[in-house]
């Protein structure tokens, strides 16, 4: 150590000690608070229930309840008839809750990638209708699986016939302003967050997007590398929780999803807009836990 006087430490008397001292915990505090701001979800995520889930709910009161538990949007499935349209219509606006969102009726049962053409038809029929149905309702989207593959269907067939099928669609979609979101869910196909990236880019439209399931993909993946690899390309977002371990679907927030690391991959690629329950149906008290445990995905908990 140097004995140089030059470089002996200043003394300070208790006055500068003291008002030093506060001035470094005042930059900590301060340091510590900017730390905890960033850490804190800053990407406004709206609640939203499938409307099956308010099925065991009386029916002319479905809608306010879940307004009144705190849910701002339903997600609708396809109706057939007009009359139907304009009644959901109506008891959406009586509620004040919004119809975000259309989910595709048929396209399990007549998959746009079937080799039967009359199978291709009514599939396409049914997401005209869901597309229209969208456009009446306010919603901005139309949930659907693009593809099954199975015994008949290959999956080069599958990809390269349900790309040509959603290419006819697109001009409607963009006539009625309503984007077509592709899911992620288990019919052995768009198996990787790479391969659904490229399915979807390969369309060149911004009217075609990723509707992402948090719980779809847990079985063979992690949401986060899904949410940070499709980035922009989601539009919308499905919640639900799987236990890795048993093979099963469980409560939300009790399987094996890092919902913390789940929210922060959502705002890491700016992601704000619709979360939505996709569960089984219960009384107003089970809807009121599922609100309970969104508004906690939401805080980043």
């Amino acid at each position: 150590m140097s004995t140089n006087p030059s470089h002996t430490i200043p003394s300070l008397d208790r006055r500068g000690f003291i008002r030093n001292a506060a001035l470094a915990g005042t930059a900590l505090a301060l340091n510590a608070a900017g730390t905890a701001a960033s850490a804190a979800p800053v990407g406004k995520l709206r609640k939203a229930v499938y409307i099956s889930m308010l099925s065991k709910l009386p029916e002319d009161a479905r809608f306010k309840i879940a307004r009144d538990l705190g849910f701002e949007g339903v997600e609708a499935s396809t109706i057939e008839k007009p009359d139907e349209v304009e009644k959901l219509k109506a008891a959406a606006e009586q509620a004040g809750i919004v119809i975000h969102s259309i989910m595709n009726s048929n396209h399990w049962s007549n998959p746009l990638s079937s080799p039967d053409p009359a199978k291709v038809a009514e599939g396409m029929r049914g997401m005209e209708t869901s597309l229209r149905n969208a456009k009446a309702l306010g919603a901005d989207t139309v949930l659907l699986v693009p593809a099954v593959v199975n015994e008949t269907t290959p999956y080069g067939e599958a990809w390269e016939r349900s790309q040509a099928n959603i290419r006819k669609l697109i001009p409607l979609a963009e006539e009625l302003k309503v984007v077509i979101a592709i899911e992620d869910v288990w019919n052995k196909f768009l198996l990787s967050p790479l391969e659904m990236a490229r399915y979807i880019d390969e369309f060149n439209s911004p009217w075609v997007k990723a509707y992402f399931d948090v719980g779809n993909i847990v079985l063979f993946g992690y949401p986060e590398d899904w949410i940070r690899t499709l980035g922009k390309r989601i539009v919308k977002v499905h919640v639900k929780d799987f236990e890795r371990k048993t093979s099963k679907f469980v409560p939300l927030r009790e399987g094996s999803i890092n919902w913390p690391v789940v929210r922060k991959a959502l705002d890491e690629i700016g992601y704000s807009g619709w979360i939505t329950a996709e569960l089984s149906a219960g009384d107003e008290a089970y809807l009121r836990d599922v609100s309970a445990r969104m508004d906690k995905i939401i805080a980043g908990e």
